[in-house]
């Protein structure tokens, strides 16, 4: 008998969902759930939000996901509310209550100035409730056994931190940064930097690369639009490289895209020196990712599937082991 061969389960659907994620559900609860209403065959999100967390989560699915790992380490922006006086064992609201101090009568300018000592690069110590790794186990995991373990501090980038609104116990701030920043981590050194400690009591992602909070849709709405069927909710999803929207693009003609296809770096006039770049064959269809080399020459860095729906050429290459 001849073995039976694998069958993908799901469409090959390409696109990406600006999803706002709701309170009270985890990233891969709603990417499961996205994944299923549109009968995707393949989808990844592109950053966690905690449970406690709404907003922004950009889905990509089928060819989109070449550029998942892209908008992951785009940087973000949050509105948090920081609630000052108490201390909680996960640094959010739904963490076990450890520490309640008195909060004294800051002054806006005092606030400010502490604030304004996180802007920049900065140093932070992941929380163990979270998702890296200690000789191959989760910190979250290892937490919720009560073990505790010492993690290398990790360098991030605040690019403004501003504070929207202060009512007694609680601060609304506005937040920008890079990319592995943990808020929780951020609003604990804030109450510790105030002297009375903090927790996150609330928050939304605003923004993640190019994507902005106001152009995305509800879990609802993706509810509602399935019941039209499978051609309204492929009209929701934007094309791959619109989470790359803020790149430079190139645009290069067939037979130089022929070489670049070969995994070869190639040549293009008044390029951007240095940095990634989206691109483009002349005809106008979106080729994938590239990056400059220090000799001015663009290398291949993910190439989506051709158009024909011929195969990624550097899959194909890795596969044959050419």
């Amino acid at each position: 008998m001849g073995r039976k061969r694998f069958r993908p389960r799901g469409r090959p659907i390409d696109g990406i969902l600006v999803l706002d994620k709701p309170v009270g559900m985890g990233s891969n609860e709603s990417l499961q759930v996205v994944k299923r209403l549109f009968r995707a065959r393949k989808a990844g999100h592109t950053g966690s939000l905690d449970r406690l967390a709404s907003g922004l989560l950009p889905i990509c699915m089928g060819e989109a996901t070449k550029i998942s790992g892209y908008l992951l380490n785009a940087d973000k922006r949050y509105e948090t509310c920081v609630r000052l006086g108490v201390r909680t064992r996960t640094g959010d609201a739904e963490g076990e209550v450890i520490e309640n101090r008195a909060v004294p009568r800051y002054s806006r300018s005092r606030v400010d100035e502490v604030l304004s000592e996180f802007v920049g690069l900065i140093e932070q110590i992941p929380p163990m409730h979270s998702a890296i790794k200690h000789q191959g186990q989760r910190l979250y995991k290892l937490a919720h056994q009560g073990i505790e373990v010492e993690r290398k501090a990790r360098q991030v980038r605040i690019h403004h931190l501003d504070l929207l609104d202060q009512q007694a116990n609680r601060l609304f701030v506005d937040v920008k940064c890079s990319k592995g920043t943990y808020i929780r981590t951020l609003a604990e050194d804030i109450g510790e930097r105030l002297g009375c400690g903090a927790h996150v009591e609330a928050l939304r992602r605003l923004e993640a690369g190019p994507f902005d909070i106001d152009a995305s849709t509800s879990l609802d709405t993706v509810r509602e639009r399935s019941r039209e069927g499978l051609e309204a909710l492929d009209a929701m999803l934007l094309p791959a490289e619109a989470g790359l929207s803020d790149w430079p693009e190139v645009h290069i003609p067939q037979r130089v895209a022929y070489y670049l296809e070969q995994g070869q770096p190639v040549l293009v006039p008044h390029a951007p020196t240095d940095g990634f770049v989206r691109i483009y064959s002349k005809s106008g269809g979106f080729l994938g990712v590239g990056e400059v080399q220090d000799d001015g020459r663009i290398a291949p860095r993910r190439l989506l599937r051709s158009p024909s729906g011929g195969a990624d050429p550097a899959v194909v290459r890795r596969r044959s082991g050419m």
